[in-house]
């Protein structure tokens, strides 16, 4: 449920408003827009009808959000989100964004070279796995904390801010130690004890769609982070599995324009795993833009194929200089800038 505030509803008001509708066993939250005010209230609205919202002070009108994910919806909040990554980098607006890095943190040397590459050809944040999700229990599981370490060093190094992948929640206080931002993989898209955590912390977290769930899933999942308390979440399409297997997975080019038809939450575009292959990414890169994508994640390596992991999708760094040119250029045609 939403109530509308009246423009110029006073601060007094409102948290009385607030105190009400707490003191009933619900949780509200407030939304303050460019014209008006509103707060969004979950939990059982059965609780609400023994309250006479629209007669209190400061009050227009009492609105349901009818769909299951309430936070997340564009009828709790009518203007895109713009969530403040650091160092005045922000997704979400006008300015697109791009994070660049490899897929697993080799190390130091490597990650350096390439964060200083990524850097220079227009990125503002660096990827980098210290912790790996593998399908073979046999394979490279990431360094850990020591891959942690080289990050942080890197964006010391370079600026850049660092994006890494939290699998487990009993590593959130390491790895929020590091990271500016926290990605949670398509794996882990519903792992519902891990998006609870990251709805306690004020981090922004990247959270990816998993290969086989909906659009309403997908959000769902957004919304156990934004229930938490934690408004800065970052949608990003990376893929899902069809019939289809020339490509490591299908890009659901589609999921920006109904997410953003759905959803004030701004969302991002990994061309390297939907494809699966270095000769796709800046083509499927142009293609995100063009349809209203909010940035791109994209894997760099120096030696793709040397690298440990997902070596076939990683692009050369001279490679991904030429894509950031090219992405600028429809960025431009778009009304966006990069």
């Amino acid at each position: 449920m939403i109530i509308v505030l009246k423009p110029g509803a006073s601060k007094q008001e409102i948290e009385h408003i607030m105190e009400k509708v707490t003191k009933l066993g619900l949780k509200p939250w407030l939304s303050e827009g460019v014209e008006r005010s509103i707060i969004g209230v979950i939990g059982p609205e059965d609780a609400l009808r023994t309250v006479p919202l629209e007669g209190m002070a400061g009050v227009e009108k009492v609105l349901p959000i009818l769909k299951p994910y309430k936070l997340a919806s564009l009828d709790y909040q009518k203007e895109p989100s713009v969530i403040d990554l650091g160092r005045g980098v922000k997704v979400g607006g006008n300015k697109l964004v791009s994070m660049a890095g490899p897929c697993s943190v080799e190390g130091k040397e490597m990650l350096f070279t390439v964060a200083e590459s990524v850097k220079k050809a227009g990125a503002t944040v660096l990827r980098g796995g210290a912790f790996k999700p593998r399908t073979s229990p046999y394979t490279f599981q990431g360094l850990g904390e020591e891959g942690l370490k080289y990050l942080a060093e890197a964006r010391e190094r370079t600026g850049l801010l660092v994006v890494t992948e939290l699998m487990d929640v009993r590593n959130t206080e390491l790895i929020s130690r590091y990271a500016d931002i926290i990605q949670v993989g398509a794996r882990n898209m519903q792992n519902f004890d891990l998006l609870k955590e990251l709805g306690r912390i004020k981090k922004p977290i990247l959270l990816k769609r998993g290969i086989a769930n909906t659009i309403k899933e997908f959000l769902m999942s957004a919304e156990y982070i934004l229930a938490g308390g934690n408004p800065n979440v970052i949608l990003c399409e990376r893929g899902i599995r069809t019939f289809e297997d020339y490509t490591r997975f299908t890009l659901d080019i589609n999921a920006v324009p109904a997410i953003k038809s759905l959803s004030h939450l701004p969302i991002m575009i990994d061309p390297s795993h939907s494809t699966g292959r270095w000769g796709m990414v800046n083509a499927v890169s142009r293609a995100a833009i063009a349809a209203g994508a909010d940035g791109l994640i994209i894997e760099v390596h120096p030696k793709p194929e040397d690298a440990i992991s997902d070596g076939d999708q990683s692009l050369l760094p001279e490679k991904f200089a030429e894509l950031m040119s090219d992405c600028k250029k429809i960025a431009q045609a778009v009304g966006r800038t990069f």
